[in-house]
């Protein structure tokens, strides 16, 4: 059984959102099944319900050394499921050259170690696809953002919850998206399909999105949403998930208000979901880029994450500052 973790303050998080119409495709169905035949739901559907598992080994950026290369032959997969068997029987860690050492506390202890849910496998060397692997680089402007977004709180980051990370405030969290990455541990999905709509719960931070699928027009320029505004339809055995109207308060990988996310969810089997998604954003890069992310059926269920119920970490960290400036206050007189 998984269990709940609320201490999360100083987690490395292993993350990872496309303008309106629909021009924007994702990348090549690869993967898919040519011969399987999903079940359907009452209202004729393919039935993509149930919980699932998105978290998988392959990092999102292509390691440096590798180039070109998109996937790792059958014999390099074996060496590399030795190494992680290894590792889980408590031998050293290995990292390959190019990437970084997986630093974190140990999840064993709290039943929250990659062991105890399902994960999905892959032969790509990232998730992002293509020869180049990697998140195209920031155009200037962007660039600008960011370094305008850090120099405003320089220096104010522990003053009160408002400066610290949205995270850390239990408002929203790098895996939601869209697009939906795995955040490390707790990597659990549950999809409910009713007429006209269909609902993602993800495990964390306990956050739904609720999808129509009755064409109706996305929401006003002028209305901005942490998710997005989201409006889905079937290709075929494909949903497919258009959304914009993202807020500029939560950047996905130096994006701003203008990104846009197409995402495909398609069953290739019982007990596997392919999951596609494509993003832009003109004022971000110059270029669309593309993941793929296989999800496995899960065995249980998606239990609550109760996060700001139990967030000693923003208590401690404020705490610890007003103290630190008390201890300065008498020092100086």
């Amino acid at each position: 059984m998984r269990h709940r973790f609320f201490a999360f303050m100083g987690i490395v998080l292993f993350a990872v959102i496309p303008v309106a119409g629909q021009a924007l495709k994702p990348a090549a169905k690869a993967g898919d099944s040519k011969t399987y035949t999903p079940p359907k739901t009452a209202d004729g559907q393919p039935d993509l319900q149930g919980v699932w598992s998105n978290a998988i080994s392959t990092p999102l950026e292509r390691p440096d050394g590798l180039g070109a290369k998109e996937f790792y032959t059958a014999e390099e997969i074996a060496q590399r499921a030795a190494r992680a068997a290894q590792q889980g029987r408590g031998g050293p860690r290995q990292t390959e050259a190019g990437t970084v050492g997986d630093v974190h506390y140990d999840l064993s202890q709290f039943g929250l170690d990659r062991s105890h849910s399902k994960q999905a496998t892959s032969e790509r060397t990232s998730l992002i696809v293509g020869p180049e692997g990697k998140v195209p680089k920031l155009l200037p402007e962007a660039q600008k953002r960011q370094a305008d977004r850090a120099a405003l709180n320089r220096g104010h980051l522990f003053d009160g919850p408002e400066n610290r990370g949205l995270s850390e405030r239990c408002i929203v969290w790098p895996n939601e998206g869209p697009p939906m990455l795995s955040p490390g541990y707790n990597s659990n999905l549950q999809i409910v399909q009713g007429a006209g709509y269909v609902a993602i719960l993800q495990e964390m931070i306990h956050d739904v999105r609720v999808i129509p699928l009755d064409g109706r027009p996305h929401l006003p320029k002028t209305i901005h949403q942490w998710f997005g505004d989201s409006r889905g339809h079937w290709e075929g055995n494909t949903l497919v998930v258009d959304t914009t109207d993202f807020t500029d308060r939560y950047p996905f990988h130096g994006s701003d208000d203008k990104l846009h996310v197409v995402e495909r969810f398609t069953r290739t089997a019982d007990d596997t979901i392919l999951y596609q998604f494509t993003v832009e954003d003109p004022t971000a890069w110059d270029k669309p880029w593309s993941a793929e992310i296989p999800w496995v059926k899960g065995d249980g269920l998606v239990y609550e994450y109760a996060c700001q119920e139990a967030n000693y970490g923003m208590r401690n960290i404020l705490s610890g500052a007003r103290a630190t400036e008390t201890e300065a206050a008498a020092a100086a007189k």
